[in-house]
């Protein structure tokens, strides 16, 4: 179309027809200006667009992370629901004295080394952040969400660490000074019976129920969380 304008503006020249030939050329220029409008706003669209895709990219990869993250957090309280469960029963046992259950009062006893540990195996949202990349997310109601995850995960990362040294320095000793853990042989009755086991098993039960209490408000964050990225990518559909 330039061209054909072009060839106009030619002739137009050649028969003497100034004025005509300006408007001519002014259609030309605003033709090579609107086409640059619309090559500027079709290339704006495709990085909005590209923008966007790598955006919603991002969500699907957190969410996909989270439900791991959930998966292994119910895997833990169910974990923490059994021995604490046990330990209720050996709290029992040592309070009445009954030293006809002291084969189960010795398994359970055991029991007081295993504890949930929680970690998650990859950390999309800290990695977002340390590249600069979390300015794709324009959510900021999300963003907040997951930085007040953030907290929280570190929140029980302190009670595993918590838990860790409590069976590291209290509970360890205590094990090994009063029965042999191949045949699950009590050594010292007198101390397996006491109240300083008793102290142990309420110690662990504790913590195991905090531990819980942490665990299912992660729970719920992280369905808030998926919640509002259904809603982004429902938006885009």
């Amino acid at each position: 179309m330039i061209k054909f304008f072009r060839k106009i503006r030619q002739n137009l020249l050649n028969e003497g027809k100034t004025t005509t030939y300006l408007k001519y050329a002014i259609g030309e220029i605003v033709l090579v200006v609107i086409g640059i409008l619309i090559a500027l706003q079709i290339n704006n669209w495709n990085e909005r667009n590209n923008h966007r895709s790598e955006e919603l990219n991002y969500y699907k990869n957190i969410k996909r992370q989270l439900n791991e993250d959930k998966k292994a957090i119910i895997a833990n309280i169910d974990y923490n629901n059994l021995f604490f469960k046990q330990f209720e029963y050996a709290i029992h046992i040592i309070e009445k004295e009954d030293n006809s259950l002291i084969d189960t009062l010795a398994k359970i006893s055991v029991n007081l080394l295993e504890f949930s540990d929680f970690h998650r195996q990859s950390n999309i949202y800290e990695a977002m952040v340390n590249s600069g990349e979390i300015k794709l997310l324009k959510n900021q109601q999300l963003i907040e969400k997951l930085q007040q995850l953030e907290e929280k995960y570190i929140f029980i990362n302190k009670l595993e660490e918590t838990h860790s040294q409590a069976v590291i320095r209290f509970v360890a000793p205590s094990i090994i000074s009063s029965l042999k853990v191949n045949n699950m042989k009590v050594e010292n009755i007198e101390k397996i019976y006491s109240f300083e086991f008793q102290n142990l098993f309420t110690l662990l039960a504790d913590l195991m129920m905090d531990k819980n209490e942490a665990y299912e408000n992660v729970i719920s964050r992280i369905n808030d969380i998926n919640s509002l990225i259904d809603s982004e990518i429902g938006a885009t559909n």
